[in-house]
């Protein structure tokens, strides 16, 4: 069936907003905001159309509309790990939106974002360890340029070790924190499989009751037209009795005269 004018302008606007969500934007674009709601009101109309298209496409575009709506979303959050844990859940498109387009533009999109939200934790986690590096860096040169007595040294290597121990437990949180996005992401797409089968289950079960529904129909017009030529047959063997019987009492009438 062709595309209408609606579903059309929908792919266009659809197409423009995951070229946006692709680019780095300020702060303050609102662009991307106003596209997605507007995407919204057309998905609604669409929906609503009678010529509308087929429901797996209809669940595509849902699917994208829902993906940069939680990409905004997630944009607004203040803590990169939320971001993060947030763009894990997301689900982007399966199909591309247009012809040119070899692989989805949600997927690429989520790659991405999800790479930008992983650099900014790390570069939050290890950050605090970098000015106190710096200082260490500084204290080292003061100390070998006016020189330290045995005790002062003592304690410059003993800070050294403290801040060398603190950069390390930086690192082990920054590394158990990527640990723990990507489980909760193996976490996320094993519970998506899991409803994608009961999804095909169900519809499959849904096919089945729509058979058999059928098949009862059938049976049940069946019934009804077999019934209907019994009443037809049981009327007319009544006839012939009755027809019968009616001619028996003539020719006895006939044969047996009455008596004077």
């Amino acid at each position: 069936m062709a595309a209408t004018r609606l579903e059309l302008n929908l792919m266009r606007l659809l197409s423009r907003c995951e070229a946006l969500a692709a680019e780095r934007r300020d702060p303050e674009e609102w662009r991307l905001e106003k596209y997605v709601a507007a995407l919204e009101d057309m998905l609604r109309e669409l929906k609503k159309q009678s010529s509308k298209p087929a429901p797996e496409l209809l669940n595509e575009y849902s699917r994208k509309v829902d993906f940069l709506k939680g990409l905004l979303e997630a944009e607004k959050l203040s803590s990169s790990t939320e971001k993060a844990l947030a763009n894990q859940l997301l689900a982007p498109g399966r199909t591309p939106t247009t012809a040119k387009e070899r692989t989805p533009a949600t997927k690429t999109v989520h790659l991405q974002t999800k790479a930008r939200c992983t650099g900014q934790m790390r570069s939050e986690l290890l950050g605090t360890v970098r000015p106190v590096l710096l200082l260490l860096y500084r204290l080292s040169c003061w100390c070998s340029a006016v020189g330290l007595t045995s005790d002062e040294k003592q304690s410059a290597v003993e800070l050294d070790a403290v801040l060398q121990h603190h950069q390390d437990m930086q690192e082990k949180l920054a590394e158990e924190m990527l640990s723990l996005a990507r489980s909760l992401k193996n976490n996320t797409l094993a519970a998506q499989n899991v409803i994608k089968q009961d999804n095909q289950t169900l519809s499959h079960s849904l096919r089945m009751a729509d058979q058999n529904f059928e098949k009862l129909k059938d049976e049940s017009d069946r019934l009804e037209q077999h019934a209907k030529k019994s009443v037809n047959w049981l009327l007319w063997i009544m006839l012939i009795v009755v027809c019968f019987i009616f001619i028996s009492m003539i020719l006895f009438i006939r044969i047996f005269p009455k008596l004077k």
